[in-house]
């Protein structure tokens, strides 16, 4: 089974994440930050990894340090759950839309992290969340999970919509990397010996 717990711990938050890349999509997911929440529930169904997140944090000076530490918490899980990479498909990409959204992730396992951000929000906010949290969540992503990860909106009036679209679309594309490939056979997915 491929699954993994981190937790971390800084006088700003308190993270624990678990993931079973070969669930079903459920969720358990309690930062204190509702849309946070919301969006974290979505990356769980449509990647069919199972995520249990519990964060407690200082939302009481703003959401940036709970939602920077999932983010570098869950990518860590995730790289552990991983291990070693052998007999994974590795690359994913999906095209997402969502109403007036559509949003394209592109990713690769290859324990290089690398963000490419081209998303654009047209309001500072998505009810109390700010939508440049958006970005944070996906850099720590990116860098703890060793993942080289490309996120292009080409389409988006409603910020909503463009949020819920990245992250359905990261989700998709994870599912599609992480997934076992029956004809790897256990092998490394590199020529290099090592991702």
């Amino acid at each position: 089974m491929r699954n993994a717990t981190i937790t971390r711990q800084t006088h700003e938050t308190r993270v624990a994440a678990t993931v079973n890349l070969d669930g079903t999509g459920t969720y358990e997911n309690a930062t204190g930050i509702g849309f946070f929440d919301h969006m974290l529930d979505q990356l769980a169904r449509h990647s069919l990894i199972d995520i249990t997140i519990h964060a407690t944090g200082d939302l009481h000076i703003d959401d940036h340090h709970t939602v920077e530490d999932v983010g570098i918490t869950l990518g860590q899980a995730l790289s552990a759950a991983l291990g070693d990479k052998r007999g994974i498909r590795r690359y994913g990409h999906f095209d997402l839309a969502m109403d007036d959204a559509l949003v394209r992730a592109a990713l690769d396992l290859s324990g290089r992290p690398y963000l490419v951000w081209n998303v654009d929000f047209p309001t500072a906010k998505i009810g109390g969340f700010d939508t440049e949290l958006v970005r944070e969540f996906f850099q720590a992503l990116s860098t703890h999970a060793g993942l080289t990860l490309h996120v292009d909106q080409l389409h988006g009036l409603n910020s909503h919509h463009i949020a819920e679209a990245a992250f359905k679309a990261v989700a998709r594309a994870l599912r599609a990397a992480v997934e076992p490939d029956p004809r790897m056979a256990g092998a490394l997915p590199s020529t290099k010996g090592a991702l």
